[in-house]
């Protein structure tokens, strides 16, 4: 991978490769996927490979493919694959190929591709490929390629269409469907998936020229789930062949497609294909870069003036993966563990959206986050399902989520035990369960940045009061400590199975049992139609005494007289081990090839930030000594094999004061797409790891806080950074940043008063807020 091909306006801007191995395709796949939140397109070659996977997935259309199974995301059909011959032999670039190069431009979401290529019999080749998934009108699909012919005359076939011949890994989706070409030009296939019974329209029409010439009246070819249409011709030296291909993708899950029939739909959708066609790829792509420049670059400031050029890259990166894995358009869909870039996990949400992704959205674009909390809020039906089903009252998250209402979608058998050679039984799904105080929180963390009551109304006092109740009727008097427990629980920490007494989980439903009785307490006191409606729904009055009885008598684990915090009831009580081998790995789950879980669980070891996650989010529950005494303790026993782990990490050391760590882990953060290992991202993206980018950045280096309801900034940036410029939305408000080694500016962009903390020291403003750092660092200390 190559990430400094970018020069003069492309600076910093381009993700790449220089070169090709059909062995290590899915990285680039992934890195270099594009979407806009409703569809996500796996950026495999147009021509196909062995071991390719190519992925078209179009956010909330889960279903299905048996009984047995669970919903996941399926797998659309392939638009992008183009069987290509050059004098009856097809290319391939894995061979006698020069001069290759495939890049992704973040800043117009673009990605090319180029290279020589020489037939077996001398000829040769120059192909150019251009491809695009439109942010302004999010059903488009663009493509071009360009083949010139360099020596000699050579005879060239292409074949294009739709291709819905693929699977979710051997698992098929959908039925046969229905296939038509109109007019000799616009393909349109129509398949519907076999459980949810969602129908997908696909539209394509190709714009064929030949030296110049266009060429008309393909050969079409259908089959079974497929429709092809095949353009040939003949090319002198310096003559070339072009191919502009525009696919539109609707589904009759489109809100706009509410309420019609599947004849009215598929009208509409080729309708807007024939527009989409009179402007051509470069029309529709102006429209896309602009959207993106509108939507993102400006909205999303962010600029980092570093000795090391990767670092802005990586930012930039970052807020390109966020945009095009969310689905901004819908609030009845989540943002999925892999975003849309690859099948793993099915497509399914976790707390990293909650945790990980959702706080860049409640400081960069409220209206964003709100429409993900809404689908949180959707999700209360399968949460109190859930709870149910496990005999307990309120709400209870499920730990993977695919339609709202479904509850819990984790599957329940793992990998291979390497001990008994048995298959491992996944407890997620059962047991790990702080995410439903996550989600509280994420609510609280949104209500208390952007103000808005009226979600709040409608929404999070619901989601707040039925999670608190889940919590009353989980936790389990320990007769023995006198307390409340919660035993038998996953942590963050998922090498530690059916553990008592999780420190992150108890002290999260703590929180979360708090936040309901502050609101109980203000909502009653109102007297408002919100506490009657919610008070009839949930009997909030017998609630809030269930409260207020156990409330003050959870037990939450306290630090030693070494001011370590135990993890759970036995993690410090197990044996430690040199894990030196596996903090150096080249590559997560290395462990697994000498342990199996089972020993992992006798074993101080963590796969992933858990404490550290608490000091982040709760920090002034612990003062700065247990926190140091705690970092020193767990991070050399954490080998990170989540990409949950490092961005907490990275934050933590430098709340610290350990700058050179915190950014050599940010650094491991980001690398984890667009390090040099090449197999890194083969199911897909990171995307909790790209929202950690994000909040290393802001709220790391930045130090940029909330904590209850104030705001505050404690900049320490990287020694080799001069500059951090970055905005963030407070109070309904746009505050724009500067940060330089000597001093911080923000400035109030709609002149409304600002209160803001910076090393300690209050100040007010509402215009443009200059402060002298080492001034005001001095005055602190």
């Amino acid at each position: 991978m190559k990430y400094d091909l970018g020069t003069g306006e492309e600076k910093n801007w381009i993700v790449a490769e220089s070169s090709f191995s059909s062995n290590l395709l899915g990285k680039a796949e992934a890195i270099m996927s594009l979407g806009n939140g409703y569809m996500g397109l796996r950026s495999a070659a147009e021509e196909p490979y062995v071991g390719e996977v190519r992925n078209l997935f179009v956010a909330g259309t889960f279903n299905k493919s048996d009984v047995m199974e669970v919903s996941e995301l399926p797998n659309a059909a392939d638009v992008t694959r183009m069987n290509i011959y050059i004098d009856g032999e097809r290319l391939d670039a894995s061979v006698r190929t020069e001069d290759y190069v495939r890049a992704l431009n973040l800043k117009t979401a673009e990605l090319r591709r180029s290279f020589i290529w020489t037939t077996s019999a001398g000829k040769q080749v120059a192909l150019k490929f251009r491809r695009f998934v439109s942010l302004d009108n999010l059903h488009v699909i663009g493509m071009q390629m360009e083949l010139e012919a360099l020596s000699d005359d050579v005879h060239v076939s292409v074949e294009s269409g739709v291709n819905a011949q693929v699977s979710n890994s051997g698992a098929q989706h959908f039925f046969e469907g229905e296939k038509r070409i109109y007019d000799k030009k616009y393909v349109e296939m129509v398949a519907r998936t076999k459980e949810s019974l969602i129908d997908f329209m696909f539209h394509t029409v190709h714009h064929v020229t030949l030296a110049g010439s266009k060429l008309n009246d393909p050969f079409m070819r259908m089959d079974r789930r497929l429709i092809m249409l095949s353009y040939k011709g003949t090319l002198a030296k310096g003559q070339k062949f072009s191919l502009e291909k525009l696919t539109t993708v609707h589904t009759s899950r489109d809100k706009a497609f509410d309420g019609l029939t599947l004849k009215e739909m598929r009208d509409r959708a080729l309708s807007t294909l024939k527009k989409c066609a009179a402007k051509g790829y470069e029309g529709l792509f102006a429209q896309h870069v602009q959207a993106w420049e509108q939507k993102v670059w400006k909205q999303y400031k962010l600029n980092i003036e570093s000795e090391d050029v990767f670092d802005l890259l990586a930012a930039r990166f970052a807020l390109y993966h966020l945009t095009i894995m969310t689905p901004a358009h819908d609030e009845r869909m989540g943002i999925a563990a892999k975003g849309l870039s690859g099948e793993g996990y099915q497509g399914h949400s976790f707390w990293d959206t909650e945790m990980f992704i959702l706080p860049f959205f409640i400081y960069s674009n409220p209206e964003v986050a709100r429409s993900l909390l809404i689908y949180r809020y959707l999700g209360l039906e399968g949460a109190r399902k859930k709870a149910r089903s496990n005999g307990y009252e309120g709400a209870m998250y499920p730990w993977e989520a695919a339609w709202p209402s479904d509850g819990e979608m984790a599957q329940e058998w793992g990998r291979v035990d390497i001990v008994t050679g048995k298959q491992t039984k996944i407890w997620t799904g059962f047991i790990e369960q702080h995410i439903t105080a996550d989600v509280a929180f994420a609510v609280w963390q949104y209500y208390k940045v952007t103000g808005d009551q009226a979600f709040m109304d409608d929404y999070g006092y619901e989601i707040i009061f039925d999670t608190a109740r889940f919590w009353g009727s989980r936790l389990e008097w320990d007769e023995d400590r006198g307390q409340y427990c919660i035993n038998d629980v996953i942590g963050p920490d998922e090498y530690k199975e059916h553990v008592d007494n999780n420190a992150f989980t108890n002290y999260f439903a703590h929180f979360n049992m708090q936040l309901a009785i502050k609101y109980y307490s203000r909502l009653k006191e109102s007297d408002s139609a919100v506490f009657h409606r919610l008070n009839e729904a949930l009997d909030l009055d017998q609630a809030m005494e269930a409260w207020m009885e156990c409330i003050d008598k959870i037990y939450l684990p306290q630090p030693g007289e070494d001011l370590v915090i135990p993890q759970d009831d036995t993690y410090l009580t197990k044996r430690i081990i040199d894990l030196t081998k596996y903090k150096n790995q080249t590559h997560v789950n290395t462990i697994f090839e000498d342990y199996s879980l089972e020993q992992l669980s006798d074993i101080q070891v963590s796969k992933q930030a858990d404490l550290m996650i608490l000091f982040y989010w709760l920090e002034d529950k612990f003062t700065h000594d247990v926190k140091i005494a705690n970092y020193n303790y767990y991070e050399p026993k954490t080998i990170h094999d989540s990409s949950l782990s490092l961005s907490t990490h990275a934050i933590l050391a430098n709340d610290l004061g350990d700058r050179q760590l915190a950014y050599r882990l940010f650094r491991q953060a980001c690398e984890i797409d667009l390090g040099p290992e090449m197999k890194s991202s083969d199911l897909g993206m990171h995307t909790a790891s790209i929202g950690g980018i994000w909040q290393v950045i802001v709220m790391g280096f930045a130090g940029m806080r909330m904590l209850h309801g104030e705001l505050r900034m404690d900049p320490k940036l990287p020694e080799h950074w001069s500059k951090l410029e970055f905005m963030i939305n407070w109070q309904g408000q746009r505050l724009e940043a500067e940060i330089t080694k000597d001093r911080l500016v923000i400035e109030a962009m709609d002149r409304v008063p600002v209160e803001l903390e910076v090393y300690g020291k209050e100040y007010r403003f509402n215009d443009v807020l200059t402060i002298n750092l080492a001034e005001a660092k001095g005055e602190r200390d």
